[in-house]
């Protein structure tokens, strides 16, 4: 099991190097970039938006509910919504969510041409296959993923407003209060680092597992349950390794 984890580290490691040292002109990328900034961007904000007002709604609910009957004021509610969705569960649950969204289609799709020989055929004619498909993949989530993460959090802190104050449990004044209140920029700036973090895993560990599959249909499956699989585990342990650098 540890060689296998050092052999697929090593051609993960191997990939990238191909794909940065040797790129491809910049209007073989320019096309393919946009379009993958519209499939991981546009295709996935109204998933992203749903995900985010429920997160930031119960919320706003639960804790509401905790502070029932306590010497803590009310206001606190949007201040605990605000933090809580900026430093953790915008980046994180977003990110996950896409890992499985976007990070099985990237498998799906690489390891569709690997089969049928559509990548052999590119580099036959000289093309860096690994810089063409995988780079635009890249860096098309590099720029949108912290977008949609910075949205994701815009909608939650709506959510836990709209579950919140017409339900009576805060007035509107209060939530808003507490959300303008002990405000850090600090944690903004963590939740992009995380976002474009996530952004790099999510989009080269599921194309490795495309670009390096072997067999048929079954097997395309499998990577492209291992491509989520992995992501999410290393989203997860990226995420505590960020949270420990950046808060020490």
């Amino acid at each position: 099991m540890k060689f296998n984890f050092l052999h697929n580290f090593g051609r993960y490691i191997l990939m990238l190097r191909s794909a940065i040292s040797r790129p491809e002109k910049f209007s073989m990328y320019w096309k393919e970039t946009m379009r993958q900034m519209n499939d991981i961007g546009v295709g996935s904000l109204v998933i992203v938006c749903l995900i985010a007002v429920f997160i930031g709604a119960v919320t706003a609910v639960q804790f509401a509910y905790q502070l029932q009957d306590s010497f803590v004021p009310n206001y606190y509610i949007g201040y605990i919504v605000r933090d809580s969705t900026i430093i953790e569960l915008a980046p994180t649950i977003t990110c996950l969510v896409l890992a499985g969204k976007v990070g099985s289609n990237i498998a799906a799709e690489i390891g569709g041409m690997r089969q049928k020989e559509h990548i052999d055929a590119m580099e036959i004619m000289g093309v860096n296959t690994a810089a063409y498909l995988i780079m635009p993949k890249v860096i098309a989530a590099l720029f949108v993923i912290p977008l949609l993460v910075c949205t994701a959090a815009v909608v939650s802190i709506t959510g836990g407003y709209m579950s919140s104050v017409p339900t009576g449990w805060i007035t509107d004044a209060e939530y808003i209060r507490g959300v303008r209140s002990f405000f850090e920029s600090y944690y903004v700036l963590m939740m992009f680092v995380k976002a474009i973090v996530f952004a790099f895993i999510l989009t080269t560990v599921p194309a490795y597992q495309g670009y390096y599959v072997k067999g048929g249909s079954i097997e395309l499956g499998q990577a492209s349950t291992q491509a989520v699989v992995y992501s999410d585990i290393l989203i997860l342990l990226a995420d505590y390794l960020i949270a420990l650098l950046l808060t020490v």
